[in-house]
């Protein structure tokens, strides 16, 4: 008798079985071993009935970050089976975030076994649901947050991490939202609490998720925006969105020009996103009782907070890692998405999507984040 599989004693055990009784349809399974007897020999499956097959298993395409730095692939993978608790999703659009890719580089705080799928969000239509599933069913369009795994053609996920995409949202316009919307939603208004005719500074103004968060504070806090950019290009568009206001950094003083727009004021609050010099000269910006809230370093550097601006200004500064509130308080977490929908479907906001790449382009993809060509929001498309 031939010996099973190298590292499986006794030949594949329960869960290999229903792997394999799972796969039934297109490619032919990848091991490439069909019901023949000497195939059930190589697996170690020979003592099973005659009448249980090996079934072709069905493929789909995904990201591959194989190795860190390097370019991704794309891969065919096996499509597993679904625990009771689980959706499968057919995936229509996924976003591209500054996280996948310092993902990929080994770089950001979670990290991933190698080989991964990156992607963190995504849009799609159940396409299978578990035992246990009982929010979604067959044929509900739907998106979902993940940390890894939405670059592909079909994503599994535990279905409380999916939420349904009301009439009159597109899949690219929902795919746009969960991670730049609900980073936006809970910095001003969880965090730093924003009121209406507050003033409000967004650096990496025209950003996904400072876009999102001049259409936030612009259309639903109804707070008066200064939008800071680096080009006059980046700027303008700020001010399409709904900023009273532009200051392109690159050009003179962050905190002079602020100090005229606001009449030696300053601001009520700052959403910063570059980190460095542009976060010190927004913290000097920052009104009486002012709230800086800190959602990333674009810019590369993480500054330090000279405390005794606290204490003189009697201001706050506050941070933002959105994800991290998936595990901490889930309902401020999923409060976050449902508001994004539901502006959505109001059209009270309305997402920017600056570019589309096809799923064989992430790399293309990638280098427009990271070499700062993008503007708002850039997607994969998948199918």
């Amino acid at each position: 008798m031939t010996a099973p599989l190298a590292g499986m004693r006794g030949g594949l055990g329960p869960g290999w079985l229903l792997r394999l009784q799972h796969c039934r349809r297109s490619a032919p399974w990848d091991l490439g071993i069909r019901s023949s007897a000497s195939g059930k020999e190589l697996l170690g499956l020979s003592s099973l009935n005659n009448d249980i097959e090996l079934q072709p298993c069905r493929n789909y395409r995904a990201v591959l970050c194989t190795e860190l730095t390097k370019p991704l692939i794309i891969r065919n993978l096996p499509s597993p089976p679904l625990q009771p608790h689980e959706v499968r999703v057919g995936v229509r659009y996924c976003g591209v975030n500054f996280a996948d890719i310092l993902a990929c580089k080994g770089l950001y705080q979670e990290k991933h076994c190698l080989p991964f799928t990156p992607g963190m969000e995504f849009s799609g239509m159940v396409m299978e649901t578990g035992a246990n599933v009982s929010t979604v069913q067959e044929g509900d369009r739907v998106i979902g947050v993940t940390g890894t795994s939405a670059m592909a053609e079909e994503c599994i996920t535990d279905q409380k991490m999916l939420w349904p995409i009301p009439e009159g949202v597109s899949y690219e316009e929902a795919a746009a939202l969960p991670v730049s919307y609900g980073t936006a939603i809970l910095a001003l208004d969880h965090r730093a609490r924003t009121q209406p005719g507050e003033t409000v500074l967004v650096t990496a103004a025209a950003g996904a998720t400072g876009l999102a968060a001049i259409d936030v504070a612009a259309n639903v806090l109804k707070a008066k925006v200064i939008a800071a950019a680096g080009s006059d290009h980046k700027c303008n568009l700020a001010l399409q969105k709904g900023a009273a206001h532009s200051v392109n950094y690159t050009q003179g003083s962050l905190k002079e020009e602020v100090k005229k727009l606001t009449d030696n004021k300053g601001v009520n609050v700052v959403l910063d996103a570059v980190g460095g010099d542009i976060f010190k000269a927004a913290l000097h910006s920052l009104a009486w009782e002012g709230r800086i809230v800190v959602v990333g370093f674009a810019g590369g550097t993480i500054p330090s907070v000279p405390a005794n601006l606290l204490l003189l200004k009697n201001v706050s500064a506050l941070g933002v890692f959105w994800g991290r509130y998936r595990e901490e308080d889930f309902p401020v977490f999923s409060s976050s998405l449902s508001s994004a929908l539901w502006y959505c479907q109001e059209r009270r906001i309305q997402p920017h999507v600056g570019a589309v790449f096809k799923l064989e382009e992430v790399n293309e993809a990638f280098s427009r984040v990271t070499q700062r060509k993008s503007t708002g929001k850039v997607v994969i498309s998948i199918k």
